[in-house]
């Protein structure tokens, strides 16, 4: 008798591709449900009359991850895409004619520093040598756990190592023990905008963002970041792993404390095993029975959400000379904006944005003599959403864009798609719309987010940004392995040699 198994992936996003190619590569009968009409989950793609865009993701940051991934297959990045290193990695602009380009190359980095604050690149060592033992033990301990309790971190040499990790110091303070200078502090806080929590409710442990940012630096794969995904569903597809697009789950059925089957838009399958890879609020209050729900409405009601956006994807049929890949525009208070997404969800007053050029670097992008541009604006979750406030942020950021890099763009527009909460909602069931997860703050740190383990399920778990690790591309990748191991564990089968050893 085949001790293969047949288990359910709900969700096709990278935490989802990541569990369910590690269960086929072990013998098991793996089949994604997803509910979109492409995998990737939020790192789809848009196109429309010859332009191209990334619809979510657009940073290829620690390159490391993507490497450890592939090579569990004993494959390589490079056997499905080929990455650039962007140089300058990107530009900031703090107003008219006053921007700053962060190289790619240490020792020209180091005189920048210099430049804008003297004596500040001994200063920069020092900060980037803490933020490379951050980012060692962060990535190779901490979040390498699945975190089902504070006993996994009772452990004397990861305690050893945790005394300079710093997690009880903020983001905010650290970065001013070393640099002055308001640029370099926006510099080096910005990062942990991506992890949804101001640099004052962030532990200085995500330095360690800075080390990934400015060390291993910033890339770009060759036809963009649906490219990762598309390298991903091969090697799935190369282990037999079923993937079902247009097949949303409705209900997840159980039998005493085991799942049975899921209920899609498609059909009935059948489960021995379900990794929910979907929103996990979502899964956990809508798809199980009340009585088999990890948590209530009023625990999800408390969690600190990362920040939702308000993203355009715009085609015009110009050059803009002098755009970088990436652009973030400082030019207004940083902390006003965050004020407004964390202290006092609003609408923002004056937003802060960021604008992403692929066709800088892809000429793929765009059709020819054009450019694609894609803006964001972080903003609080749980807003009212409407096409009418769409359009008025749009006119507010691309007044400043037109003001501070010299170009027109409205009069050149030939395509145009915006997406906020509304559209996080009703293509990924985001809760409150939030568009990268759950924020790292220390109090949603490891066994401190919602538990990956369905406690009332016993052949259930939870992978993805809500869940172990946290928001991100390589975090979620991570989370993917996490739950496929545990899977393995709890199946207590292993057909062929574990691929973690």
């Amino acid at each position: 008798m085949s001790l293969s198994k047949s288990v359910i992936v709900i969700g096709a996003g990278f935490a989802g591709l990541a569990a369910a190619t590690l269960l086929a590569q072990a013998g098991h009968r793996v089949t994604v449900l997803e509910k979109n009409d492409q995998p990737g989950g939020r790192a789809r793609v848009w196109e429309q009359d010859g332009f191209k865009f990334d619809m979510g993701p657009s940073w290829y940051w620690m390159p490391d991850i993507f490497e450890k991934y592939f090579a569990l297959f004993g494959k390589k990045p490079s056997d499905y895409y080929q990455l650039k290193r962007l140089d300058p990695g990107y530009r900031i602009y703090y107003g008219k004619d006053d921007l700053l380009d962060v190289p790619a190359a240490m020792p020209e980095l180091e005189a920048l520093f210099e430049q804008i604050e003297p004596g500040s690149s001994q200063h920069l060592r020092k900060f980037l040598s803490q933020a490379e033992y951050k980012y060692r033990v962060g990535m190779n301990e901490y979040v390498q756990r699945p975190s089902h309790s504070i006993t996994e971190f009772i452990d004397w040499n990861l305690i050893k190592k945790s005394v300079g990790i710093q997690l009880l110091t903020s983001m905010s303070k650290h970065v001013r023990q070393y640099f002055k200078n308001p640029k370099l502090i926006k510099l080096l806080e910005f990062p942990v905008l991506f992890l949804g929590a101001t640099p004052q409710n962030t532990p200085a442990m995500y330095s360690m963002m800075n080390y990934a940012d400015l060390v291993l630096g910033t890339w770009y794969p060759d036809g963009g970041m649906n490219e990762i995904v598309q390298g991903m569903v091969k090697l799935a597809e190369s282990f037999k792993a079923d993937i079902r697009l247009n097949t949303e789950v409705t209900a997840i059925h159980t039998s005493g404390a085991t799942a049975t089957h899921v209920s899609t838009t498609q059909g009935e399958f059948e489960a021995d095993f379900i990794i929910a890879g979907a929103d996990y609020e979502h899964v956990d209050q809508q798809l199980v029975d009340s009585s088999y729900r990890n948590y209530t409405e009023k625990y999800w009601d408390s969690r600190t959400m990362s920040p939702s956006s308000l993203l355009f994807y715009v085609g015009i049929n110009k050059k803009l000379p002098g755009i970088e890949h990436h652009n973030l525009f400082f030019d207004e208070d940083f902390e006003l904006h965050a004020h407004e997404i964390y202290t006092e969800p609003k609408w923002p007053t004056k937003p802060l944005f960021y604008v992403c050029c692929t066709s800088k670097t892809d000429a793929g992008a765009a059709p020819k003599g054009c450019e694609n541009l894609f803006f964001l604006i972080p903003l609080a979750p749980g807003l009212h959403d409407s096409e009418a406030l769409r359009e008025e942020y749009f006119n507010k950021i691309a007044d400043r864009f037109e003001h501070l890099t010299g170009h027109n763009i409205r009069n050149h527009i030939v395509v145009k798609r915006s997406y906020a909460m509304d559209d996080f909602k009703a293509d990924y069931h985001s809760y409150k719309g939030n568009a990268y997860g759950l924020a790292n703050t220390l109090a949603q740190t490891a066994f401190f987010k919602p538990a990956m383990r369905a406690k009332k399920i016993k052949n259930m778990l939870y992978t993805g940004q809500l869940t172990v690790p946290g928001p991100g591309v390589p975090p979620a990748l991570i989370s993917g392995q996490i739950a496929a191991k545990e899977a393995l564990k709890m199946l207590g089968e292993e057909l062929h040699p574990d691929p973690f050893r």
